[in-house]
Protein backbone atom coordinates (compact mmCIF):
# COMPACT_ATOMS: atom_id res chain seq x y z
CA UNK A 1 0.00 0.00 0.00
CA UNK A 2 1.23 3.46 -0.88
CA UNK A 3 1.08 5.40 2.40
CA UNK A 4 0.61 8.92 0.91
CA UNK A 5 -2.23 7.60 -1.26
CA UNK A 6 -3.88 5.90 1.72
CA UNK A 7 -3.57 9.09 3.75
CA UNK A 8 -5.15 11.07 0.91
CA UNK A 9 -8.01 8.55 0.80
CA UNK A 10 -8.47 9.18 4.51
CA UNK A 11 -8.49 12.95 3.86
CA UNK A 12 -11.20 12.60 1.19
CA UNK A 13 -13.26 10.30 3.45
CA UNK A 14 -12.95 12.67 6.43
CA UNK A 15 -14.10 15.66 4.37
CA UNK A 16 -17.15 13.73 3.12
CA UNK A 17 -17.88 12.39 6.63
CA UNK A 18 -17.91 15.89 8.12
CA UNK A 19 -20.00 17.24 5.24
CA UNK A 20 -22.40 14.33 5.80
CA UNK A 21 -22.81 15.45 9.42
CA UNK A 22 -23.62 18.97 8.24
CA UNK A 23 -26.35 17.57 5.98
CA UNK A 24 -28.10 16.30 9.14
CA UNK A 25 -28.21 19.82 10.63
CA UNK A 26 -30.27 22.87 9.69
CA UNK A 27 -28.99 24.37 6.43
CA UNK A 28 -28.26 27.64 8.22
CA UNK A 29 -25.42 26.01 10.21
CA UNK A 30 -23.09 26.33 7.21
CA UNK A 31 -23.17 30.14 7.42
CA UNK A 32 -23.76 30.82 11.11
CA UNK A 33 -21.00 33.00 12.48
CA UNK A 34 -18.76 31.81 15.29
CA UNK A 35 -15.70 33.20 17.02
CA UNK A 36 -12.85 30.98 15.80
CA UNK A 37 -10.23 30.98 13.01
CA UNK A 38 -12.92 31.17 10.30
CA UNK A 39 -16.18 33.05 10.79
CA UNK A 40 -18.29 30.25 9.27
CA UNK A 41 -18.11 26.54 8.51
CA UNK A 42 -18.55 27.38 4.82
CA UNK A 43 -15.43 29.54 4.92
CA UNK A 44 -13.44 26.78 6.61
CA UNK A 45 -14.44 24.27 3.93
CA UNK A 46 -13.81 26.86 1.21
CA UNK A 47 -10.29 27.29 2.55
CA UNK A 48 -9.62 23.54 2.65
CA UNK A 49 -10.92 23.23 -0.92
CA UNK A 50 -8.83 26.12 -2.24
CA UNK A 51 -5.64 24.87 -0.57
CA UNK A 52 -6.25 21.28 -1.75
CA UNK A 53 -6.71 22.64 -5.28
CA UNK A 54 -3.50 24.64 -5.02
CA UNK A 55 -1.41 21.69 -3.86
CA UNK A 56 -2.76 19.51 -6.66
CA UNK A 57 -1.55 22.09 -9.16
CA UNK A 58 1.88 22.08 -7.50
CA UNK A 59 1.99 18.28 -7.66
CA UNK A 60 1.20 18.53 -11.38
CA UNK A 61 4.16 20.88 -11.93
CA UNK A 62 2.73 24.37 -11.54
CA UNK A 63 4.82 26.81 -9.53
CA UNK A 64 3.46 27.49 -6.06
CA UNK A 65 2.93 31.23 -6.61
CA UNK A 66 0.89 30.56 -9.76
CA UNK A 67 -1.02 27.72 -8.08
CA UNK A 68 -1.97 30.02 -5.20
CA UNK A 69 -3.01 32.82 -7.55
CA UNK A 70 -5.25 30.40 -9.44
CA UNK A 71 -6.70 28.53 -6.46
CA UNK A 72 -7.12 30.99 -3.62
CA UNK A 73 -9.99 32.86 -5.33
CA UNK A 74 -11.92 29.61 -4.88
CA UNK A 75 -12.33 30.55 -1.21
CA UNK A 76 -14.59 33.44 -2.27
CA UNK A 77 -16.34 31.41 -4.98
CA UNK A 78 -17.38 28.73 -2.48
CA UNK A 79 -18.97 31.14 0.02
CA UNK A 80 -22.47 30.40 -1.25
CA UNK A 81 -22.04 26.67 -1.86
CA UNK A 82 -24.58 24.35 -0.30
CA UNK A 83 -23.38 21.28 1.58
CA UNK A 84 -24.18 19.19 -1.49
CA UNK A 85 -22.11 21.50 -3.70
CA UNK A 86 -19.17 21.23 -1.31
CA UNK A 87 -19.50 17.43 -1.25
CA UNK A 88 -19.59 17.31 -5.05
CA UNK A 89 -16.60 19.63 -5.50
CA UNK A 90 -14.53 17.74 -2.93
CA UNK A 91 -15.46 14.41 -4.60
CA UNK A 92 -14.39 15.74 -8.01
CA UNK A 93 -11.16 17.12 -6.60
CA UNK A 94 -10.43 13.79 -4.89
CA UNK A 95 -10.86 12.04 -8.23
CA UNK A 96 -8.41 14.48 -9.82
CA UNK A 97 -5.89 13.60 -7.09
CA UNK A 98 -6.48 9.89 -7.68
CA UNK A 99 -5.90 10.35 -11.42
CA UNK A 100 -2.63 12.09 -10.57
CA UNK A 101 -1.66 9.26 -8.18
CA UNK A 102 -2.26 6.69 -10.94
CA UNK A 103 0.19 8.58 -13.16
CA UNK A 104 2.97 8.60 -10.56
CA UNK A 105 5.76 6.06 -10.46
CA UNK A 106 7.87 7.74 -7.77
CA UNK A 107 6.16 9.50 -4.88
CA UNK A 108 9.62 10.10 -3.35
CA UNK A 109 10.65 12.24 -6.33
CA UNK A 110 11.79 15.68 -5.21
CA UNK A 111 10.82 19.00 -6.71
CA UNK A 112 12.08 22.49 -6.04
CA UNK A 113 9.26 24.17 -4.13
CA UNK A 114 9.38 27.96 -4.18
CA UNK A 115 7.02 28.90 -1.39
CA UNK A 116 6.37 32.66 -1.52
CA UNK A 117 5.85 32.71 2.26
CA UNK A 118 8.61 30.41 3.49
CA UNK A 119 11.33 30.26 0.84
CA UNK A 120 12.71 27.61 -1.48
CA UNK A 121 13.47 23.98 -0.64
CA UNK A 122 13.57 20.56 -2.21
CA UNK A 123 10.40 18.67 -1.29
CA UNK A 124 9.25 15.13 -1.97
CA UNK A 125 5.88 14.67 -3.66
CA UNK A 126 4.86 12.42 -0.78
CA UNK A 127 5.56 15.27 1.66
CA UNK A 128 3.21 17.55 -0.25
CA UNK A 129 0.45 14.92 -0.12
CA UNK A 130 0.97 14.41 3.62
CA UNK A 131 0.96 18.17 4.19
CA UNK A 132 -2.34 18.44 2.30
CA UNK A 133 -3.86 15.76 4.53
CA UNK A 134 -2.48 17.35 7.69
CA UNK A 135 -3.78 20.78 6.67
CA UNK A 136 -7.25 19.36 6.14
CA UNK A 137 -7.16 17.54 9.47
CA UNK A 138 -6.25 20.77 11.26
CA UNK A 139 -9.16 22.67 9.74
CA UNK A 140 -11.66 19.83 10.21
CA UNK A 141 -10.76 20.22 13.88
CA UNK A 142 -11.74 23.88 13.57
CA UNK A 143 -15.07 22.81 12.07
CA UNK A 144 -15.66 20.39 14.95
CA UNK A 145 -15.10 23.26 17.39
CA UNK A 146 -17.51 25.40 15.38
CA UNK A 147 -20.17 22.68 15.72
CA UNK A 148 -19.77 22.77 19.48
CA UNK A 149 -19.94 26.57 19.58
CA UNK A 150 -23.19 26.36 17.60
CA UNK A 151 -24.63 23.79 20.03
CA UNK A 152 -24.20 20.65 17.92
CA UNK A 153 -22.17 17.52 18.40
CA UNK A 154 -19.51 16.82 15.82
CA UNK A 155 -18.67 13.46 14.30
CA UNK A 156 -15.53 11.38 14.46
CA UNK A 157 -13.12 11.64 11.54
CA UNK A 158 -10.13 9.93 13.18
CA UNK A 159 -7.78 8.01 10.93
CA UNK A 160 -8.30 4.89 13.06
CA UNK A 161 -12.05 5.05 12.35
CA UNK A 162 -11.28 5.32 8.63
CA UNK A 163 -9.54 1.92 8.85
CA UNK A 164 -12.91 0.34 9.63
CA UNK A 165 -14.89 2.32 7.06
CA UNK A 166 -12.83 1.58 3.97
CA UNK A 167 -11.87 -1.67 2.29
CA UNK A 168 -8.25 -2.73 2.87
CA UNK A 169 -7.27 -1.93 -0.74
CA UNK A 170 -6.78 1.61 -1.94
CA UNK A 171 -9.15 3.50 -4.26
CA UNK A 172 -6.26 4.09 -6.61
Amino acid sequence: MNHPVQMFNYHAWANQTLLGKIKELPSSVLRQEVNISFPTIAQAFGHIYAVDSSWLQVLKGTGMREALETSMPLERETLLYSVDEFADRFARLAEQYREWFRSQTDMEQTILLENPYAGTRRTRLSEIVLHTVNHGTYHRGNVSTMFRQLGYASTMTDYALFWYQEPAESHV
